[in-house]
């Protein structure tokens, strides 16, 4: 059965702000949803040990960065980049030189000293300096001074974190390249030798390899000319390691930019978990102790939902749909309860009536006494019957309702069908019976079965209050997106104190020789059934235009309004 809506009282007492009580304020001291709301305050923004949810939003914010920063380092752009650079940096320095050897050089004299010249040349620091003659020999040599950490750009930036960051990347890299061709190592007059056949040939080469420690080595070398002809070769191999210095300070810096923007996920990821993780954890606390106390592991009393419908997400459609939903549940048990307690009532008149009945039957000698008592029996156990059916009906009600499935049809001809079968018991009691209805089709969705039970009990209804002479009108109209049916009658009408009264369960306004006929379920049950097709159903007397409200109606007159 469908419950009117309750009246919430407002708490009296302090309550937390976005919450919301549901039922009674009555509140469980032992299990509630802000006793564990308190206790998650206390332990921090989000309990990780205890929230899959915000466990897998953090993780999975930290595997996409991980997994970006994975791969910058693993395409390794920046190294490529550097190589270049550096590469570029020593063939200038070469080039210049062997510019300088070469305007030093007379072609008149012979046996110019590379030693002595390539000693007043200013080298770079860690750079090796090699002279080869025509044939291939060295004929000279020098080392720049050594290479420092001031030389390295930025100088030494590196911290704990990225040191350790740093030696999980090579044991990582080394793994990936495990199996790979490994470079040979060599040093760096070999390396310079490699370049020796391009130069000599009059062009300038480069060559990169490996030192003994695995660093990365690269040469280049450059032919001195001097009228016309090769002179020699000035040969430049880099510092050991200096190229991986700098990538190792390029990878430092993407390390430290990731330490930063990893705390900084971090932060926001539980931020993100707290208003994701939290209110689910509200919520679910919430529906397990309304499930506790179902199991009477607790004391039994409502249950609190919390109130977040200013949340603009579906968190928010969530707490709405839950609060409804427990709204509705405590609206269904309480009209449960009274439907009961309303049956009890209903049954013990009857009951009541049949015990004095019988117990009147052991005493009464006259035959017409016993006559009466018997006919006064059988009236109770005709009123149980159709109570107990009746009651039987509206118990079911909200559950077929809910299971059939609705279909379109043309309310039209379900009236003009009802007509005509009433139109037989009217005519038999002396009614007139009208309907009017227009000649096109109103089509209705609902359950076609269900409407016609509303209409054949408003109509049995007017013709039972009507006498020989009065009459019983149906009509109907649509106005918009509605369709109004109307059932009137020219009988006593409805008494003012009882318009409000007509569609509760159990009531029933009839003369006193029609007592016991009827169970007063009918009109709330057609409610219940108009209501749950989202139309309206009121009562109202007939009476002249401008007549006096007190004077004596017409008829009564109960209106149908249905979505089209």
């Amino acid at each position: 059965m469908t419950a009117a809506p309750r009246i919430v009282m407002d708490d009296p007492r302090p309550r937390k702000t976005g919450e919301v009580l549901l039922g009674e304020d009555w509140v469980s001291p032992d299990a509630t949803v802000e006793g564990l709301r308190e206790t998650r305050t206390r332990g921090g923004l989000v309990s990780l040990n205890r929230s899959p949810l915000a466990r897998k939003i953090i993780i999975f914010n930290m595997m996409a960065l991980v997994i970006l920063v994975a791969g910058v380092l693993f395409l390794n752009p920046f190294r490529d980049s550097l190589v270049l650079q550096r590469e570029a940096g020593l063939i200038r320095e070469a080039e210049l030189i062997a510019d300088v050897f070469e305007a030093q050089i007379q072609p008149s004299t012979p046996g110019f000293d590379y030693a002595a010249a390539l000693g007043r040349v200013d080298l770079g620091a860690g750079v090796e300096a090699f002279v080869f003659d025509p044939a291939g020999g060295l004929v000279a040599s020098r080392v720049g001074p050594p290479l420092t950490e001031g030389d390295t750009p930025g100088g030494v930036r590196s911290t704990v974190i990225t040191d350790f960051l740093n030696a999980v990347w090579t044991g990582v890299s080394s793994i990936l390249s495990f199996g790979a061709d490994q470079p040979a190592k060599i040093d760096g007059p070999s390396l310079a030798r490699k370049v020796f056949p391009a130069a000599r040939a009059g062009e300038t080469g480069s060559h990169t390899g490996r030192d003994a420690d695995g660093g990365t080595l690269f040469s280049v070398g450059t032919p001195i000319w001097s009228a016309g002809e090769v002179m020699g070769v000035i040969a430049l191999t880099s510092a050991e390691g200096e190229i991986d210095r700098l990538v190792r300070y390029e990878r430092e810096q993407i390390l430290q930019m990731f330490v930063v923007a990893l705390l900084v996920s971090l932060g926001l990821s539980l931020v993100l978990a707290s208003t994701i993780a939290n209110p689910l954890s509200d919520l679910a606390a919430a529906a397990e102790v309304g499930r506790d106390r179902d199991n009477r592991k607790v004391s039994p009393g409502r249950v609190r939902i919390p109130d977040l419908a200013a949340r603009p997400d579906e968190i928010g459609r969530l707490s709405v749909a839950m609060r409804g939903m427990v709204a509705a549940l405590y609206d269904r048990i309480d009209a449960n309860e009274q439907f009961a307690a309303d049956v009890a009532h209903e049954i013990k008149n009857p009951l009541a009536s049949l015990r004095s009945a019988v117990g009147s039957m052991r005493f009464v000698k006259k035959e017409e006494q016993r006559e009466k008592l018997l006919d006064v029996i059988e009236h109770d156990v005709r009123r149980l019957d159709r109570l107990v059916s009746d009651i039987s009906n509206a118990s079911r009600l909200d559950s077929e309702l809910v299971k059939e499935d609705e279909e379109s049809f043309n309310l039209m001809k379900t009236l003009s069908n009802l007509g005509q079968y009433l139109g037989q018991q009217a005519a038999e009691k002396g009614v007139d019976f009208i309907i009017d209805l227009p000649a096109e089709p109103i089509t209705i969705r609902g359950l076609e079965a269900r409407l016609a039970q509303v209409f054949v009990n408003l109509i049995t209804n007017a013709i039972s209050f009507c006498e020989d002479g009065d009459a019983v009108r149906v009509w109907a109209r649509r106005r918009d997106n509605r369709v109004l049916v109307v059932v009137e009658d020219t009988g006593p009408g409805i008494p003012e104190q009882a318009l409000t009264k007509v569609f509760k369960r159990f009531y029933s306004e009839r003369p006193s020789g029609d007592f016991g006929n009827h169970s007063g379920l009918g009109l709330a049950i057609s409610k219940q059934i108009v209501e749950a097709h989202g139309g309206v159903i009121w009562a109202e007397n007939i009476r002249p235009t401008a007549a006096d409200v007190t004077s004596e109606p017409l008829g009564a007159r109960f209106v149908v309004g249905l979505p089209v």
